[in-house]
């Protein structure tokens, strides 16, 4: 697989329905936020619907199919109800994550390699039906080959470790978790997968995730939506479109 020089950006909007289901009404409105979002460069659009609703809902999910005119990322959790889900609207993309009712937001990766069997029974339905399967994953090469092997066609590495090692002043650690993903994107690149990654990333960390030649799409959301609070929304994707634009050339 041929490494790409522009480096997508999806944009997760989970948190503007965070916000508009904190009041039980309608605003703010997420699909609002995935036109500004496309407007302003964004190369896709991702949302979360989990099993309890904590933030998308089903109709946002119809709604985004409606309106959109670049491609949807579904994360899901890997059940029934989400597949029956997936199956009826078939976006674009199906990214599956881990899921536990007790947590903020998603921990760590999916546990592929004790799952293999189950997990690629799941995918199969999926990828007949057209969508691309991707699989949320630590950077961790054990999980990579389990990916490869069940047919996923994409990886995303959760690069949580890394930001919150930056956040807490422990550049050490930092450092460290940065040269594995580096390391696992190389390596999930080699195998044929694409490589995608997110999860906590900022300003202040993005640059040497999108400088790795391998990583093709970076999925960004909470950040982008606290920041567009202060700078508005189309101008603080615009700033990180820059960042990564710049990381990626440089």
């Amino acid at each position: 697989m041929a490494v790409q020089d522009k480096l997508r950006l999806g944009v997760n909007i989970d948190h503007v329905a965070t916000v508009r289901n904190a009041r039980g009404g309608a605003y703010p409105d997420p699909l609002r936020a995935a036109r500004a979002a496309q407007e302003a460069g964004a190369d896709g659009i991702t949302a979360h619907l989990r099993e309890d609703r904590r933030h998308i809902t089903d109709a946002d999910i119809e709604g985004l199919q409606e309106i959109l005119t670049v491609p949807l990322n579904f994360e899901m959790a890997a059940t029934d109800e989400m597949q029956t889900i997936a199956l009826r609207h078939k976006p674009h993309a199906v990214c599956i994550v881990p899921e536990k009712r007790e947590e903020r937001t998603t921990e760590g990766g999916l546990e592929v390699a004790r799952e293999e069997n189950r997990l690629a029974h799941f995918i199969a339905p999926l990828r007949e039906a057209g969508c691309r399967v991707s699989i949320f994953i630590a950077a961790d090469q054990r999980q990579i080959e389990a990916a490869n092997r069940i047919g996923a066609e994409v990886i995303e590495l959760h690069t949580g470790a890394y930001c919150d090692a930056f956040a807490d002043g422990n550049w050490a650690t930092a450092q460290k978790e940065l040269q594995k993903l580096e390391a696992m994107a190389k390596f999930g690149h080699d195998l044929g997968l694409e490589v995608h990654a997110g999860h906590g990333l900022t300003y202040d960390t993005v640059s040497p995730v999108a400088a790795f030649p391998e990583v093709q799409e970076l999925n960004i959301g909470h950040f982008l939506i606290g920041e567009a609070i202060f700078l508005g929304l189309g101008p603080a994707i615009a700033e990180m479109r820059r960042l990564m634009d710049d990381a990626r050339e440089g």
